[in-house]
């Protein structure tokens, strides 16, 4: 099995509390994820998004930016960070779900 198999998109059910939103804000100078935009994600101890990462693409090569560890929390999983995003083609954001795994969403730049 290869990890890809199991890292859930859009497509997939429970969607609407689990797949990361990228957003550039700032005027294009930071990203901001949420996770649970459409729908609140629980975020409880026994429910809740452990990580997000960004990644983004330059020259056809998956670049880390940033992980941002949350843990059990019962905050809303919103994270912003401030990137160059200069060469960068696509931004990709992979979040885990300590319940639901893991899922990913990207924006095309």
């Amino acid at each position: 099995m290869r990890l890809g198999e199991l890292i859930k998109t859009a497509a997939a059910e429970g969607k609407e509390k689990h797949v990361p939103v990228i957003e550039l804000v700032d005027g294009g100078r930071a990203v901001k994820i949420t996770v649970g935009k459409e729908v609140p994600h629980p975020n409880t101890v026994e429910h809740h998004i452990k990580w997000i990462m960004l990644l983004g693409v330059r020259g056809g090569v998956a670049v880390h930016i940033a992980t941002f560890d949350l843990g059990p929390t019962y905050g809303a999983p919103e994270v912003t960070a401030q990137v160059n995003l200069e060469g960068f083609s696509e931004l990709i954001a992979v979040e885990y779900c300590n319940v639901h795994g893991l899922w990913e969403s990207s924006l095309a730049l």
